[in-house]
């Protein structure tokens, strides 16, 4: 299976950066990683950096994917944090997480979140599957309430935060198909521009580094027309096959359904 991937991590208008990215890739898998630390809170770097660092470093590129222990890693980094917490400065840090992991023999896929970091999946080039975030103002969405004026910031959940009983969420194994297109990235990074801008501009590039470009350039973009400072913002593109050719092929079929050929 071809793997193509970019990432990229930006200050935004912060004084640091609280983001942490991260792959191994290996013969039969591989694992991709975004944290981003707890805003607010001192230490949201340093769990961020622990949390990846703890799955990297656990992750085996050279077995197929086990969703047992890919449940092991993510608790790991939790309990790597909480241990820090207890003998550091750091009571109270905390970070999100979103992390895929690719099945590279048998083309399968399963991801864990965290917090308000999310994973999109493009199929045919459009949206198939979005995350859902641990924070107030999707609990309130899922309640059918209104969430107009609320703090949008405000997590449940992240690691290293709430009860240690609460764990992440996790995915069922996804078939992956030829082309898939996964989109891991901080709120900073899906605050700044619409999944339509996600998809849209799927749609005009060939490179996961160059959807990256064209997604950042929307985000500064929106980040000179707003009031509000730009968070730190970082996102890993994980291409599996030919996602532009897959992509233009369905553009093209649709088109014809629209525009039919004329004799």
């Amino acid at each position: 299976m071809n793997i193509t991937i970019a990432s990229m991590s930006h200050q935004g208008a912060r004084d640091s950066n609280q983001d942490q990215t991260g792959e191994r890739i290996g013969e039969r898998s591989a694992c991709f990683v975004v944290c981003d630390g707890v805003a607010g809170l001192p230490g949201g770097d340093v769990a961020a950096e622990l949390a990846r660092d703890t799955i990297l470093e656990r992750f085996d590129g050279e077995q197929h994917l086990d969703a047992q222990s890919i449940r092991r890693y993510v608790n790991d980094a939790n309990r790597a944090i909480r241990q820090q917490q207890a003998s550091g400065d750091h009571k109270r840090m905390g970070t999100t997480l979103v992390s895929l992991f690719i099945d590279r023999d048998f083309d399968l896929a399963y991801w864990a979140h965290a917090g308000d970091s999310r994973l999109y999946l493009f199929r045919r080039g459009y949206l198939y599957h979005v995350t859902t975030d641990h924070s107030l103002v999707q609990q309130m969405k899922d309640a059918g309430h209104q969430t107009e004026g609320i703090n949008g910031n405000l997590l449940y959940f992240a690691l290293g935060m709430g009860d240690e009983e609460r764990d992440a969420s996790y995915s069922d194994v996804v078939e992956i198909e030829d082309g898939d297109a996964f989109l891991l990235c901080t709120d900073g990074f899906w605050h700044g521009l619409s999944q339509e801008n996600m998809q849209e501009s799927l749609h005009m590039v060939n490179t996961p580094d160059e959807w990256l470009t064209l997604m950042q350039q929307v985000i500064r973009k929106n980040e000179r027309q707003s009031t509000a400072s730009q968070d730190n913002y970082s996102a890993v593109a994980v291409w599996v096959g030919d996602p532009q050719d897959t992509t233009l092929l369905h553009s093209l079929e649709a088109a014809a359904q629209f525009f039919p050929l004329r004799d």
